[in-house]
């Protein structure tokens, strides 16, 4: 189960697309996060990458908890693609996010 709302992450991936006009508010937005939304949030952008299968999402998960060396924020806003990794982690995981999206428009 996702332990950060759809909502929450939609609105990263719009804030990651906005560039460098959003970068301290989506810097301050994740900081803000408690620490299972942040795990759940590296982990989801890991599925998204490829680096863990949807099915393996509790693992990635423990994963980010056990190896969180750096900021969250620091790490996913240094991740290339950080909105499309998000958003093919939500489509792996069967979360459909299509009123969050349309609420932020």
């Amino acid at each position: 189960m996702l332990e950060i709302t759809p909502a929450k992450v939609v609105q990263i991936i719009f804030q990651s697309r906005e560039g460098p006009a959003a970068e301290a508010e989506l810097h301050a937005f994740i900081a803000g996060l408690n620490d299972d939304e942040k795990a759940h949030l590296t982990a989801l952008a890991w599925v998204g990458r490829g680096a863990f299968e949807a099915e393996e999402f509790a693992e990635a998960v423990a994963t980010a908890v056990a190896e969180a060396s750096i900021p969250t924020e620091d790490y996913l806003m240094g991740m290339p693609h950080l909105a499309e990794n998000l958003e093919s982690g939500l489509e792996a995981m069967g979360i459909d996010v299509t009123g969050e999206e349309e609420d932020l428009l």
